[in-house]
Parts: structure tokens; C-alpha cells; sequence
């Protein structure tokens, strides 16, 4: 029987353009995106997202399914769910 540990998505490391790896919580990761979603123009969003109407549901979207965001040529927006404990 699998440990319910393997699935826990408390902990994502994020890497962004020109800044060094973040460990965020979830809700810290679902802040960050909801204040990169309202930076970038939701035409340049991926069509699955432009289909969600509010901030808090398509940050809660791309975290529940993605793991980055296109923000344009030479910028990345990455995150990956880690496990801090051992």
C-alpha cells in the first residue's frame, strides 16, 4: 500500500527568470500565481485557463494541472510539488 506521503502536494520549489529556487507552501504558490495571472494579458494564456472565469479558480487550475506558465520568449515561470521531510 502506497504511504498518502507520495501524494501530498504541501511543498513546490519554483523557478522563475532571473531568480533563485523558491520552496513554497500551496497557498504560497497559489498567491504567486494569482499575481502572475493578473500581470500577464489573458489572451497570451493558454486557452484551457482563458476558459476559467477568476483569478483564484485558474491559479487553482494551472496548480491542480500544470507545472509552468509560458510568460513569453526567455521567461519561465516553473513549479514542481517536493516532499521537505524525510
Amino acid at each position: 500500500m502506497p504511504n498518502s506521503l507520495m501524494y501530498a502536494e504541501d511543498y513546490f520549489v519554483v523557478l522563475e527568470t532571473n531568480q533563485p529556487e523558491q520552496f513554497l507552501t500551496a497557498s504560497e504558490l497559489l498567491e504567486k500565481l494569482q499575481l502572475i495571472l493578473q500581470q500577464v494579458n489573458p489572451q497570451d494564456l493558454p486557452p484551457d485557463v482563458q476558459k476559467i472565469s477568476g483569478l483564484a479558480e485558474q491559479a487553482q487550475y494551472l496548480k491542480d494541472t500544470s507545472c509552468e506558465l509560458d510568460l513569453g520568449p526567455g521567461q519561465y515561470l516553473q513549479w514542481y510539488a517536493v516532499r521537505l521531510e524525510k
